[in-house]
C-alpha cells in the first residue's frame, strides 16, 4: 500500500513540474510570437528578415554580445536610440536608431525576449519589470 501512495505521489510530483514547465514555455512562445510581430513591424527592415542587418550600415543582431549580454543596456537602445558609431564583431556601423519608446514595455519584452532567442542568439528573456525600470531611469 505505501509503494502505491509513493508512486502515486511521485506521479503527481511529475505532472505538476510538467504542467509547470509547459505553462513556461507556452508563456514564452507566446511572448516569442508576439515579439516577432514588433520585429517584423518595427525592426526587420533596418536589421532584416535573417538578423544579419546591412554591412557598415545596420548592425547584425545575429551572434553578437550587444543582443546577448547586458539586457540594460539592450533596453536602453530600443529606448533611447543609438546616434554614436558602435562597432560590432570588428566592424563599425555609423546608421543612426531611432528611439523606439513609443512601444510598450510589454512590446519591448517581447520583442527583445525574440531578438535574444533567434537568428541563432540563445539568451534569457526580458521581463516588462526590467524594461519599466529602465524606462523610469530616463
Amino acid at each position: 500500500m505505501r509503494i502505491k501512495l509513493a508512486i502515486f505521489g511521485l506521479g503527481l510530483i511529475l505532472l505538476s513540474n510538467f504542467s509547470n514547465a509547459q505553462t513556461s514555455v507556452q508563456g514564452k512562445s507566446k511572448q516569442m510570437l508576439n515579439g516577432k510581430k514588433v520585429y517584423d513591424m518595427y525592426c526587420q527592415a533596418c536589421h532584416q528578415a535573417d538578423g544579419n542587418g546591412v554591412p557598415r550600415l545596420n548592425p547584425p543582431l545575429a551572434g553578437t554580445v550587444y543582443v546577448t549580454g547586458s539586457k540594460t543596456r539592450l533596453i536602453d537602445i530600443v529606448l533611447n536610440g543609438l546616434t554614436d558609431p558602435i562597432e560590432i564583431n570588428g566592424e563599425e556601423y555609423n546608421n543612426p536608431m531611432a528611439a523606439h519608446s513609443f512601444l510598450t514595455d510589454q512590446q519591448i519584452a517581447d520583442v527583445l525576449t525574440y531578438i535574444r532567442n533567434s537568428f541563432g542568439n540563445k539568451a534569457g528573456a526580458v521581463s516588462v519589470a526590467e524594461v519599466k525600470k529602465q524606462r523610469a531611469k530616463k
